[in-house]
Parts: structure tokens; C-alpha cells; sequence
């Protein structure tokens, strides 16, 4: 066992207590409530999930009502022409459940078709995926929700015809994106030639017409009606590949969930075709490293952060991507206690691991032999602050009902706005999720027509002895699970309420390849510019090539606790974007 673990566990013997990380003020109070609860990237979305639950709806009904106005007000991030996951913990029988609404790649996307063009694209016609959020949607409310689709659309519905103020937040995405956006978008965004901004209204009839149509037919309206139409012809005037036999074919599905248990506490993800196993595995790995000793964003506890995901993204890699094109995942071995300690045995307590961690073998014996390890040398501490743009990556919203049932989702077009294109006629905008598979025959998430592309989106919960405990997620991309984990350990490690662990220094690693296409490893540990010098420089010391930022919180969580003996909800979200609790 490598000297981290050995040096922790002894100490571990020898202290009584551990004193947690604290600090005496938060940028944004605790929420409370005894009642309902919504977290979600916007305050307008929040508002639409709240006035549900008081109206007698479900946290499932609550979401799909939070969910389709994040549409509105946040469309460079979400939508109905997106994707989505939703976890489910239903309190009745203590069941989570898991609901799978994205789509595929039109049968049309072949490998040949996009080398022959070069590759594939990170935006425009090309970079559309068939949506399944739509789908996904339904399938929540017809299954676990308890009012008609039509009710939960109301909300959007009102908002799209009525209109909304721009946030700042919105405005700097429509004046990033204004080489992006196709004329039909500009309709929407822009006063002729000029972006909107702050503080100015957006109405969208077509939309609302769009929604409207969804509320009173389902998802049937969306995948073969009118709207279909509208969809299809839009994209073969625009030169895309998805026709109304794409559409026609998308179903949502629901997939047994997975989890670990990580000091007593059940933490659940959304399995493949989703990334939700590489928080999972990398707190199996850091299970055994006792990383409260080790001190909260040390560079010892950073480090172990680091390497334990660095070390599940490369199974990631390796491994996961649509079960049904790849039916042998080894899910049940990766998320091994045995083979977690196998991972973990590399990890070189002074020294990062050289570039991309290896992949292992989940199926091997236990005596088998370890793949081969490089571990880098220090480097220099950068003289520069990098000051980060906040893209748009996705979005995120959290709902706890008066009977404690917790909703999780994650929704997403991938990039700000999407590929750049609103379906004329029908107002909502297109996805760029193909610019998430591979055109490498070898590599497991290898572009097929009808296959789902592996997603990044992987809201997650948590059970502590049985009880409703957290429920948590984020948008960016690869940045997820390394946000999501470290949100859990401020939490369940260091004992923060859950604003102060928001509001925590965060780092994330590029050491793996990225899931945007060509997949390029950046090699890379980004970090916030507020860690103390003496953590840098450790950090750089061990070997790892900084990337320091202006930048503040962990990721972009939501999160919902629920306090283990009262049962008051506690609500919160880091100091980013237009992110708002709400609570009645």
C-alpha cells in the first residue's frame, strides 16, 4: 500500500478528533424549510417548481416544471432540444429510480460520413443529435408524477408568451455567441443587428405554441406531429442529417441505478450510457486514504482528489458508452471495494502520475499484475491568472418535496447554445451533442447511427442509514463528477452546511481525454488563484502542471441536504451564473 494510506491510518489512530474546515460567513445564506424545496440554475425555474409543490404536485412533477422553463430562461444551456437524466428517490418505498432521456445519433451519422468532412463538428447543423429530453420529461411525469403534462408545461408556457427580463448572466452568452447563431436564433436574441441584453425582454409565441402542443399530446406531439415536421424540414433546408424516421424512433427508458456505499452512506449516479460511475469510483479509491486527516484542500488531499479521478477517467475511457452497442460494461468489478484498492495502490502519495493514468482490468485477478505507471517531476509554478469565461455547459436543478422524495436532474445541449440553431416555426434550440463521439474504431464510444453517445450529465443523491440525506449535481461537462465529489466530501468529510461547501476552493483535472471531439488531453490541473502560495507550490512540487484561475466555488453545484435528525431542508448553490434556491 502506497505511504499516503499507511501515514494517514496511523495518524487516524492517534487523534480523537479532527477539527472540520469551516468559515464564519457564506456568500449566500442556508435556505431552510420544513416544506419543499427547489435549487436550479435560475430563479424564474425555481419559482415554476415551487408554485407546483404548493399547488399539491410532487418533487417529480416540480422538476418537469423547473426543467422545461430552465428552457427559457437559460437556452444557451437547456432544453427540449436537448438531452437529459433524472434521478428519482421516491420516499414511499425508498426506491431510486433512474430515467434515461437522451437521444442518439441519426441513422444517417456515420464515421465515414464525418471523416469524409473532416471530422466532427463542435457546432452547426452537423453537430445535432435527436433530443430525448422530451421524451425523458414524459416519462417522469406519466410514471411518478401526479398532474398531466399540460399543468407542469403552464408555467414555460407563460413565460414564452408573455416574455422575460434577460439576465446579465444570458446577455454575455448571446454576445459570445454571435458568430453561432443561425438567423433563426438571432429572431429571437437580438433587436436586428444588436444582441439584447441585460434587462430586455424576450418573448417567444413559438415556443409557447411548441410547448403547448407538448402539454396537451406528449412527447407524441414533438417526435411525430406537427412539430416534427417542422423539425424535419428544418433540418434538411439546413443540410442536417436527422429526418422524421429519427424522430419517430426516439424512446426515453428507465435503467436501474448504481451506487457505492461510502462510509455508510449509499451514494447513487446514473449509469451508462451516462459518466456517473467516475465520482463513484473515485470516492471507492479515496474510501481508504482517510482524506479527513489529510486536511481539507491541502495539497495532500487535492492531490488524492486528483489522482483518484484521474485514474476513473481513464476507465471511463476504456470502458463505458451506450450498453446496448457495448453490452458487456464491467460496472459491477469498477465499482469493487477489491478493485478499488487495486486502483489506488497507484497512487504515489508524492509524485502525480505522468500524463493519462492507465486504464486497469476490472475482470483480472486480484493477483494480477499492475499496469505499468509514470509519475511526473516537479514543475514550475505559473506567474499568470488565467480569468475564466463561464461557457455554457448544461444545467442542473434539485427538488425535495413535503413527503422527502428527492428529484435529480441534469439537462443539457452540451455547448452555449447548442449547435447555434433554433428550429424555425417552433422556437426551441438544437443540441450539439454529436461533438461528444469518436471516429477511432477502437474506441468504445464510436460513433453508430441509433447509438447514445456516452454523456457527461450525471446528477447525482445520497441515503444516510436509510434516509433521505443530499441530493446534488452540476453542468460542465468533464468537469461533473470532480465538481460533485468534492461538493460530497465537504459535506460528509469536513461537516460544512451545504452553502459553505459550495462555496469551497474547487480543482479539476484535464489529465484524460476529453470527451469534446478530437478527445485531446490537456494535462492540465486547474486551479482557483485563492489557494494559499504554499499549496501551489506543494501542488507543483508533486508534478502538476497548474492552471490557475480566477475562479471561485466548487463547479457549479446545486444541492439540497436534508439534516439527518430534524429533516429540515437545507438548500444551496455556488456563487455562479444565475443559480437561485427557492422554498415554501
Amino acid at each position: 500500500m502506497c505511504r499516503l494510506i499507511l501515514c494517514a491510518l496511523a495518524v487516524a489512530l492517534t487523534v480523537t478528533a479532527v477539527p472540520s474546515a469551516q468559515q464564519s460567513s457564506t456568500w449566500r445564506p442556508v435556505i431552510l424549510s420544513d416544506t419543499g424545496m427547489v435549487s436550479s440554475g435560475h430563479a424564474l425555474a425555481s419559482d415554476a417548481g415551487i408554485r407546483i409543490l404548493r399547488a399539491g404536485g410532487n418533487a417529480i412533477d416540480a422538476a418537469v416544471a423547473a426543467w422545461a422553463v430552465q428552457g427559457l430562461t437559460e437556452p444557451e444551456m437547456t432544453g427540449i432540444g436537448g438531452d437529459m437524466f433524472m434521478l428519482i428517490y421516491l420516499a414511499k418505498t425508498g426506491e431510486v429510480k433512474f430515467i434515461n432521456g437522451t437521444g442518439v445519433a441519426p441513422m444517417a451519422a456515420t464515421v465515414d460520413f464525418y471523416k469524409g468532412k473532416g471530422g466532427l463538428p463542435s457546432d452547426g447543423i452537423l453537430s445535432v443529435s435527436v433530443p430525448g429530453a422530451v421524451a425523458g420529461a414524459e416519462l417522469a411525469a406519466k410514471t411518478y408524477g401526479t398532474k398531466p403534462l399540460a399543468e407542469l408545461l403552464a408555467p414555460a408556457v407563460d413565460l414564452a408568451d408573455q416574455g422575460f427580463p434577460i439576465s446579465e448572466s444570458l446577455a454575455g452568452a448571446i454576445r459570445g455567441s454571435a458568430k453561432k447563431l443561425s438567423p433563426s436564433a438571432r429572431a429571437i436574441w437580438y433587436n436586428g443587428d444588436t444582441p439584447k441584453g441585460f434587462g430586455d425582454r424576450v418573448v417567444q409565441k413559438d415556443l409557447a405554441n411548441t410547448l403547448r402542443d407538448i402539454g396537451a399530446k406528449g412527447s407524441a406531439a414533438f417526435y411525430q406531429g406537427p412539430v416534427a415536421e417542422k423539425f424535419a424540414a428544418y433540418m434538411k433546408a439546413e443540410g442536417g442529417l436527422i429526418d422524421l424516421k429519427d424522430l419517430a424512433g426516439i424512446r426515453a427508458n428507465e435503467d436501474p441505478s448504481i451506487k457505492i456505499t461510502y462510509k455508510g452512506i449509499d451514494v447513487y449516479e446514473c449509469p451508462p450510457n451516462s459518466q456517473g460511475f467516475v465520482m463513484l469510483q473515485a470516492l471507492n479509491i479515496l474510501e481508504g486514504m482517510n482524506v479527513r486527516y489529510l486536511r481539507h484542500n491541502s495539497a495532500p488531499y487535492l492531490h488524492a482528489v486528483t489522482e483518484s479521478l484521474k485514474l476513473a477517467f481513464a476507465d471511463r475511457n476504456k470502458y463505458v458508452a451506450d450498453p446496448k452497442f457495448t453490452p458487456n460494461i464491467p460496472m459491477r468489478e469498477m465499482l469493487s471495494k477489491e478493485y478499488a484498492a487495486a486502483r489506488r495502490a497507484l497512487i504515489n502519495p508524492d509524485k502525480a502520475i505522468d500524463g493519462e493514468a492507465p486504464f486497469g482490468n476490472p475482470r483480472g485477478p486480484a493477483t494480477s499484475s499492475q499496469p505499468r505507471v509514470g509519475y511526473a517531476t516537479p514543475q514550475p509554478v505559473p506567474g499568470t491568472v488565467i480569468t475564466a469565461e463561464e461557457n455554457g455547459h448544461t444545467t442542473y436543478l434539485a427538488v425535495v418535496d413535503k413527503d422527502r422524495n428527492m428529484v435529480s436532474v441534469t439537462s443539457s445541449l452540451l455547448s452555449l447554445f447548442g449547435s447555434g440553431h433554433v428550429v424555425a416555426g417552433a422556437g426551441f434550440v438544437l443540441n450539439n451533442r454529436m461533438a461528444y463521439y469518436g471516429l477511432d474504431e477502437d474506441d468504445v464510444n464510436v460513433l453508430r447511427p441509433g447509438k447514445r453517445v456516452r454523456q457527461t450529465i450525471n446528477p447525482a443523491l445520497a441515503l444516510k442509514d436509510g434516509k433521505p440525506y443530499m441530493v446534488f449535481g452540476t453542468p460542465g461537462a468533464d468537469t461533473q463528477p470532480q465538481a460533485q465529489l468534492q461538493f460530497f466530501l465537504n459535506v460528509a468529510e469536513f461537516d460544512m452546511n451545504v452553502q459553505q461547501a459550495l462555496e469551497q476552493d474547487s480543482v479539476v483535472s484535464t489529465s484524460f481525454k476529453s470527451s469534446y471531439y478530437p478527445h485531446l488531453a490537456e494535462g492540465k490541473l486547474q486551479v482557483p488563484a485563492s489557494l494559499p502560495k504554499h499549496v501551489l507550490d506543494e501542488l507543483a512540487a508533486m508534478g502538476h502542471k497548474l492552471d490557475i484561475r480566477n475562479v471561485r466555488g466548487v463547479g457549479s453545484v446545486k444541492a439540497i441536504v436534508i439534516h439527518p435528525r430534524t429533516g429540515v431542508l437545507m438548500g444551496g448553490v455556488s456563487p455562479t451564473r444565475d443559480s437561485y434556491v427557492m422554498a415554501y
